[in-house]
């Protein structure tokens, strides 16, 4: 009996040491997350390196020539933005000229050809801006027959291409100041209603006329200037024959 009252004891005794408190040990190491959200602005382009205009045949000067489809622009941004087309070249005012055609020194023959003969037409009209008086919104206005009307397409110009510009000149998608702006998105945002106005498909079209005065070609001035050759110079000046060259730059830019 003795012998099992003193296994009883010691087994009571374990059990009340198991029970007794002593406090947990416990240690730990931290990691500090750091989130930095770069801002994206991201213009992406499809396009030709060239896009030839070719005035061989009658018609083609008398009805101009369209370039459907051309260039293709797609926005990805994660920041309110602006963007607009600039025509541009080593003086901002005329088209380069590369090759002249001829010998003769006719006094009517111009070579000064305004930047502004190129037209453009967007696919997406400017859903971010609220055109007033004196204000010309976008290039969304299909391109007019005969009898022309200059300003509506003609491609904004300009000598300083990263100058943001004013107020009275065409945006593709916002404008100028801090409350016209498109959010930002992008054009792979499926099921999104605001998703067209991050793609847009852009024509372009060029009238000479014949002879080539280019009847389309003005500012944006309200109402316009007409910037034809006749216009501009003395009565009966034409375009000189030859190869001329312009660039036309997309800018996106920040809303500001």
């Amino acid at each position: 009996m003795k012998k099992q009252f003193l296994k009883v004891a010691m087994l009571s005794a374990c059990m009340a040491i198991a029970g007794t408190s002593f406090g947990q040990l416990q240690d730990e190491k931290n990691v500090t997350m750091t989130m930095d959200l770069q801002p994206i602005l991201q213009l992406e382009m499809s396009t030709p390196d060239q896009v030839d205009f070719v005035f061989d045949k009658l018609g083609d000067y008398y009805g101009g020539i369209t370039k459907y489809g051309a260039t293709i622009l797609k926005v990805n941004s994660t920041v309110a933005w602006d963007l607009y087309a600039v025509g541009t070249s080593n003086d901002g005012t005329y088209w380069d000229k590369q090759m002249e055609y001829g010998t003769g020194t006719d006094p009517n023959a111009v070579e000064d050809l305004p930047l502004q003969l190129l037209e453009l037409h967007q696919s997406e009209a400017n859903a971010a801006f609220t055109a007033g008086t004196g204000f010309r919104n976008d290039y969304s206005s299909a391109f007019a027959a005969a009898p022309y009307t200059p300003g509506e397409n003609n491609v904004y110009a300009s000598a300083t291409p990263y100058v943001l510009p004013a107020a009275t000149e065409k945006y593709i998608q916002g404008h100028n100041g801090t409350a016209d702006f498109a959010p930002g998105g992008s054009y792979l945002t499926q099921g999104s209603s605001m998703n067209s106005i991050y793609y847009y498909v852009i024509d372009y079209r060029i009238v000479p006329g014949l002879p080539a005065i280019f009847p389309t070609a003005a500012d944006n001035a309200t109402p316009p200037t007409a910037l034809d050759l006749v216009s501009a110079n003395a009565a009966g000046a034409y375009a000189q024959p030859g190869v001329y060259t312009m660039n036309v730059k997309y800018v996106l830019i920040e809303n500001q």
